[in-house]
């Protein structure tokens, strides 16, 4: 049996008055999946997660959240299972992170079980009894991915989730990330850290100017966007004429300088060009090989364009 997605649009569009932010857009996230929304400012991401939350209303298409329209009555229930941590989070700060986290559990309906777990979680055991107001940003944002988690949502939308962390810290938002997946939630993050995101997202959709420029893995889209690979191969200096001259009716000889080759190759010539080089007889100190980032896929579909 199929399940149901945990969030389905349909051809969504939100017009501010001539102006569409957000145009014909079409998205499924199902649990233990993890969605990135990716683009320029303005290109339709915030407006977008708000109308997921029931914040702001579609002028057309349909927006379902766990089956759910945000106008159904039944929605202000389903939203217990949203956590939700904003682009910029904004805390009282007279009072501590404890209480902070007490008070957000009271308005979700939750028995604030675990809290000091959820400080352990985020890094943030030594502070919790420590008055908000001392925080630093980047303690402030591991508060408000703490308070997101509250009740163990079914559903995690984050906006710049990494925003003023440090590496460490970064790195310890996705491995939260993959622990929510694991256990059956689905993740929807809109970042601008494109970096971050290779290796660490199931899916992409890329955002230009309110539509929908790109979306699907991210091989798919380096696949789509047709981006060259890149083979990088050490060897002495015996060795690396012998490869130039088997290789030479395949790449310049400019491509094998001072002991390095770099070889460019499409995604559906990676398996036979690793096997030529297998059978070569060519002797190598090392082999890398470079897939274009994340960054160079949304480079290519943006400069691309969407259509008018």
């Amino acid at each position: 049996m199929t399940r149901q997605p945990f969030i389905k649009l349909s051809g969504v569009t939100k017009a501010y008055g001539a102006e569409n932010a957000v145009c014909g857009v079409d998205l499924e996230l199902s649990h233990g999946h993890c969605h990135a929304l990716v683009g320029h400012n303005g290109a339709g991401k915030s407006t977008l997660l708000k109308m997921i939350l029931g914040l702001v209303s579609a002028s057309s298409g349909r927006v379902q959240v766990f089956g759910l329209e945000p106008e159904d009555r039944a929605f202000v229930n389903a939203r217990r299972r949203i956590g939700f941590l904003p682009e910029q989070v904004a805390f009282q700060g007279a009072m501590t992170g404890l209480e902070t986290l007490k008070f957000y559990a009271r308005l979700n309906g939750s028995s604030g079980e675990n809290l000091d777990a959820l400080f352990e979680l985020v890094e943030l055991g030594d502070a919790a009894k420590k008055r908000v107001g001392t925080y630093s940003k980047g303690m402030r944002q591991r508060l408000g991915l703490a308070q997101a988690l509250i009740g163990k949502p079914d559903l995690l939308i984050l906006d710049e989730p990494t925003s003023g962390l440090d590496p460490a810290s970064r790195q310890n938002v996705y491995r939260i990330i993959d622990t929510v997946k694991a256990n059956g939630a689905a993740v929807l993050i809109s970042s601008h850290a494109l970096g971050e995101l290779d290796n660490r997202v199931d899916e992409v959709t890329i955002l230009d100017h309110g539509r929908v420029a790109a979306s699907g893995t991210i091989p798919a889209l380096r696949k789509d966007a047709g981006l060259a690979s890149q083979i990088r191969i050490r060897a002495n200096d015996k060795q690396m004429p012998r490869l130039a001259k088997h290789l030479a009716g395949e790449f310049d000889r400019s491509r094998f300088l001072n002991g390095t080759a770099i070889l460019d190759y499409r995604e559906n010539e990676k398996m036979q060009l690793l096997e030529k080089l297998m059978t070569l007889g060519v002797t190598f100190d090392n082999i890398d090989i470079t897939e274009p980032s994340l960054e160079d896929v949304f480079a290519a579909f943006t400069k691309r364009g969407v259509g008018p």
